[in-house]
């Protein structure tokens, strides 16, 4: 019994700590504290072009690390969200760009050709 109590207290103090953690967390303005909206944080990626589907919107790209995914460099097929881009870069170009995950797979929503 007196294990019970003790556990008992230790569950309260733990359930007031964790309600009080909260309360603070709620008060605070997380608008100044120098976050970014997730978009914004992506950053971009080097990459070459390694095939263009016009007909189906996609790119290939052999690119470095992509850090907002936590993927390494390798080559892939993304999509693109802005069809025109496909019309924006051949094989061979050398291009930096943002890539997301959405529920389709991995979706180039940024990119810029590198001058050479």
């Amino acid at each position: 019994m007196k294990a019970l109590k003790h556990l008992s207290l230790a569950a309260l103090f733990g359930l007031s700590s964790t309600l009080s953690l909260i309360a603070v967390a709620q008060g605070m303005d997380h608008s100044k504290m120098g976050g970014t909206t997730a978009s914004a944080a992506v950053e971009m990626t080097d990459g070459e072009i390694r095939k263009v589907d016009k007909d189906n919107k996609k790119l290939t790209i052999k690119h470095g690390d992509i850090k907002n995914l936590d993927m390494p460099g390798m080559t892939m097929v993304f999509q693109v969200k802005d069809p025109a881009m496909v019309d924006q870069v051949k094989a061979g170009d050398k291009v930096r760009f943002k890539v997301e995950k959405a529920s389709s797979g991995f979706v180039v929503t940024e990119l810029q050709p590198v001058a050479k």
